[in-house]
């Protein structure tokens, strides 16, 4: 039997902590208003190179796309994309020529 753990958001401690961040977020907000809107501008400059950083991590970075198994799934990969081009080009199509509507 698998033993499940559970989130560490949902325990007491937890929730306990997320209480104490939004007390804390609501009174920083009130309190020193001024102060964030001042940074406000930065601290959106100083997001963009973290959320660059952090948010490659699912991919695996730069380091080129590699599949792991270059057998089936690739081709598999590669007759969807065709299939997907083919329906495509039939949907921009107003209207299926036939083979013997050449002669117009």
């Amino acid at each position: 039997m698998a033993n499940k753990q559970r989130s560490f958001w949902l325990t007491s401690n937890g929730l306990a902590s997320i209480v104490m961040i939004g007390v804390a977020s609501y009174f920083l907000l009130v309190e020193h208003r001024q102060h964030l809107f001042q940074w406000l501008p930065f601290l959106l400059l100083a997001l963009c190179p973290l959320m660059h950083v952090f948010m490659h991590g699912g991919h695996g970075g730069h380091g080129g796309h590699k599949h792991r198994d270059t057998g089936e799934s690739k081709d598999a990969e590669e007759e969807a994309y065709r299939r997907g081009v083919e329906e495509g080009k039939k949907q921009s199509d107003p209207q299926p020529r036939k083979e013997n509507d050449h002669a117009r």
